[in-house]
């Protein structure tokens, strides 16, 4: 089923989830950038929050409204028929999301999600991405702060390099913000889960092609002073690497061999020894079910701070790239990095998939591998930035 013949479905985009907190900011972008024309509805188990929702966006009278619930594959099914991109929030994903996947690779309809959890994506990869690849859907996880100014910044980095020759590209994360109760709920989620973290990565090694000829890599670093960027330089467990290191390996341009490590860069070593104590903590509490239950309901997901706090949110991830004799050093940076970025993120990403002309592939693929320079251009005229910085 190629894209062509999806046209005749009655929404260009549907968005999942849309009266939780991102899912709220990413309509009310949607409603607020959406081109004239475009087919989109949102969806949710209650209508009545839906409707009342529609009523509050710009040009409400144009949305259409779905319900459809987690619990209930039939109703996911019909969305998915219904759609020619459908964006889900509802998180976390690795309990609440494979139906929707299923559906979508089932019914040929582009998927996107905010996921940061490596199990899911593993597990979502050995059970759809062969449908998906039959029916022409593209299933494309991490669209929001995970992973997308990583994946694509280390893609833009890749571009400023030499061809054909090795490369090693680092990344160095700060932000300044409030993280979403999503994100950290997935964070606790996973901690929980390192067993069957592990496992769903193993089952996909099985499942997945060997490169032939050509090297990806994306290991852990070592903490580390980087001068290069003139901070203390932390390893980040977080799936962000992986996405990269699989856009690597899809991706010719990313040469022979390449390497990624991905950190956190924090200027002040007690700041860094607390960060790596805290996050020690976090995840021993994660193993004991009432600890995590207490962390639960400090942040819950659809949780987040209000407009004032979200203005005053930044991030920035520098990355410094190598090979060939060349050296770059580039920037992605933006504002409030878990709510009000990660929601223009994922609308721009729903907007690239059902509007742009894409290079075809489909399965499951990375923001990199799908979207790549149209979607990098999106969001610099959405007021992220791409930049070079320096160069030798």
């Amino acid at each position: 089923m190629s894209r062509l013949n999806r046209t005749d479905r009655p929404y260009d985009i549907v968005l999942f989830g849309a009266t939780g907190f991102v899912g709220t900011l990413t309509a009310e972008y949607l409603a607020a950038h959406a081109p004239e024309g475009l087919r989109w509805a949102i969806a949710g188990r209650s209508e009545e929050k839906l409707r009342a929702l529609r009523e509050r966006l710009p040009g409400g009278e144009e949305i259409g409204v779905l319900h459809a619930d987690v619990s209930d594959p039939a109703s996911l099914r019909e969305l998915s028929e219904h759609a020619r991109v459908v964006a889900t929030t509802v998180g976390p994903y690795v309990t609440y999301g494979e139906e929707l996947v299923a559906a979508c690779a089932e019914t040929g309809a582009d998927y996107l999600d905010l996921t940061g959890e490596p199990e899911f994506v593993d597990l979502m990869y050995v059970r759809h991405d062969a449908r998906a690849r039959e029916t022409g859907a593209r299933l494309v996880h991490a669209c929001g702060f995970d992973s997308i100014p990583h994946d694509l910044g280390a893609y833009f980095t890749v571009r400023q390099l030499p061809e054909g020759v090795p490369l090693r590209v680092d990344g160095f994360v700060t932000a300044d913000a409030t993280f979403s109760g999503g994100t950290f709920a997935s964070a606790l989620n996973q901690f929980a889960r390192g067993r069957q973290m592990i496992a769903a990565a193993r089952e996909r090694g099985r499942h997945e092609p060997r490169l032939v000829g050509r090297r990806a890599s994306a290991p852990t670093g070592a903490p580390r002073y980087a001068q290069e960027v003139g901070a203390w330089a932390l390893p980040l467990p977080t799936i962000d690497a992986q996405i990269v290191q699989r856009s690597a390996k899809a991706l010719k341009r990313y040469g022979p061999d390449f390497r990624y490590r991905h950190y956190a860069a924090v200027r002040h070593l007690p700041v860094a020894v607390g960060g790596v104590a805290a996050v020690g903590a976090l995840f021993a509490a994660a193993q004991l079910p009432p600890a995590r239950r207490w962390l639960s309901d400090r942040l819950k997901p659809g949780d987040g701070p209000d407009a004032d706090k979200r203005a005053k949110s930044w991030f920035s991830v520098r990355f410094v790239g190598e090979g060939g004799g060349r050296q770059v050093f580039t920037e992605v940076a933006g504002g409030d990095p878990g709510y009000d970025e990660t929601a223009k993120m994922f609308a721009e990403s729903a907007l690239s998939l059902a509007l742009d002309e894409l290079p075809p592939t489909a399965g499951q693929v990375t923001t990199a591998v799908a979207m790549g320079d149209a979607l990098i251009e999106r969001l610099r005229r959405a007021g992220i930035t791409f930049r070079v910085a320096a160069s030798r």
